[in-house]
Order: C-alpha cells, then structure tokens, then sequence
C-alpha cells in the first residue's frame, strides 16, 4: 500500500509519523530520531505532509521539499480538535494527518532562511530592549535609595550610566557604588548591540523589496516594515485588510449566538509583536497630529 499522505509531529529528538494510504488506511505508525528524518522521507515517493506550525518546522519543511514532497504547515490551535483523547505524541501525529486533508483547513506559508534570520534579529532586539530597561529600573530604584535621583527619559539615564563608568563615582557607599557601576556598565553595552541590530535591519529593509514600499506607509518605520515583511510570507493569503486585521488580532472577538451579534475586545490571537509595532506607530503620528 502506498503512502499518500503523512502527519508529522516534530520534537527535539524524536519525531512520530502516521502515514495512510488513499483510503484513509494506516500504513506506517512509527517515531524516528533526528538523524533517521531525512534518509526517511527520502525512500518514500512523493506524498502530501502535514506539520504543527512552530520554531522548527520551517526548516523541516523546506528540506521535505526539497526531496520532492508536498507540505503544509498548520497553526496547532486548528490542529488540536482533531486529538481524540488524552497527549501522546502518536495522537498529535494522527490528528495532524487528519487535519491536513481537511478542505476548509487553513495553512502557514513556509518562511525562507532570510526571512528568519531578520526576525532572529527582531526577537533578539525585543529582548535586549527589555533587558536594557530592566538595568535602567534598577540603577534609578538603587540610587533613589540613596537621594539620588535620575532624570526620566532613556537618553538621560544612559548618560548618567556613561558618567558613573568615566569615574564620576555617585555619593553612596563603596559596596552600591560598585553594583550602580556594573550595573551602568551593562546597560551601555546592551544598549550598543541594540544599535548595531538596528543598523544591520536597516540594511536588511534597503535590500528588501516588500520592505521598501512598506516604508512608504505613514506610521511604519525600518523596525515595522523588517517585520512585516519577514513574517508575513504570502500577502495573497489574506482576502482583505480586515482578514490581515483578525490575523494580527485586532478585530472584535465574537461571542454571537441565536442570530445575535456580540462583539467583545479584540482578540489578541495574532502576533503581539506586530501588533505592538504599529500601535506604537499610530500612536506616534496621532501624537504628531495634535
């Protein structure tokens, strides 16, 4: 009997395949380690492969189409009704084949390797920025303590911490003004990565078609347009703004029933970092406005 179709469920080091014939019959229900996956997938003629949407499946499935195979990638949220009972790994494989075949089943465009290298880069600024303010909440509550206090603004705390590293010693005991000084020292380097992402994106925007006509969108910047462009692969998927808008988790939650329309908050579903980046840039041409 041959393989027509085959759920995939990924892990770290081991990976369940359920396989069906063109009946819907199983063929093969095994697990196979990391290095059994590509020799694998290499015997078998070309089949349909279903796969959760997650940090690794991209690679996964750019390296399945290369050996001939047709892959969809799927958000594991409309995968999961398709588990019978219980959370075992040969479950999710199942039900993964199972979704995959579905008609009305909606898929993730596979991502290439440049566009997640920029968004390895954005999901590293997002931390290194919280990380720097992190560093800086600390410096102004440790030196308050002290009856120092600190301007607020980030430019200015970043040039009080440049100050206590040149030698410019606070007014506190030796002990907190060693911390206060390891402490400032960390937030400018932070704060120099943070610059040096910053420059490699906005190379990555200059060479990048769909991120160049993004920055012509009022509101959007180098940071926004990088991260449209890298996570969004196929614009086509979306029939509409609004369909983009409840993909991004802006659109009303609906909790209609009876023939009555109940619009709740929005959702929140989509990517919060996106959806982050153009608050804040609606936010800064409504400031401008006014």
């Amino acid at each position: 009997m041959e393989i027509t179709t085959i759920g995939l469920d990924l892990a770290k080091s081991v990976f369940q395949v359920h396989g069906v014939d063109a009946t819907g019959q199983v063929v093969i229900r095994r697990s196979l380690r990391r290095a059994q996956m590509l020799p694998f997938f290499a015997r078998l003629p070309s089949c349909l492969v279903g796969m959760e949407a997650c940090g690794t499946s991209h690679y996964w499935a750019r390296e399945l189409i290369k050996l001939g195979h047709q892959v969809r990638l799927m958000p594991p949220a409309y995968v999961k009704p398709y588990v019978k009972r219980g959370k075992t790994d040969a479950a999710d494989a199942e039900a993964v084949c199972e979704a995959v075949t579905r008609p009305t089943m909606r898929f993730v465009p596979v991502k290439s390797p440049e566009q997640q290298a920029a968004l390895s880069m954005h999901r590293t600024r997002d931390l290194l920025v919280k990380q720097r303010t992190q560093l800086v909440n600390m410096m102004r509550g440790l030196l308050a303590e002290f009856g120092i206090d600190i301007p607020k603004g980030l430019e200015r705390a970043l040039l009080m911490a440049r100050r206590i590293v040149d030698g410019e010693a606070p007014d506190v005991p030796t002990e907190a003004a060693k911390i206060v000084s390891t402490l400032s020292q960390q937030a400018l380097d932070i704060h120099i990565r943070l610059r040096e992402i910053d420059r490699d994106l906005l190379v990555w925007q200059r060479g990048n078609n769909v991120a160049r006509r993004l920055m012509t969108i009022p509101g959007i910047g180098p940071i926004g347009a990088t991260a449209l462009a890298a996570s969004i692969t196929d614009p086509r998927q979306f029939r509409s703004g609004r369909q983009f808008a409840a993909w991004l988790g802006l659109t009303p939650l609906q909790k209609s029933s009876g023939g009555k329309e109940r619009l709740g908050r929005i959702s929140k579903m989509g990517d919060k970092y996106l959806r982050k980046l153009l608050i804040v840039g609606m936010t800064s041409l409504v400031r401008r406005a006014k």
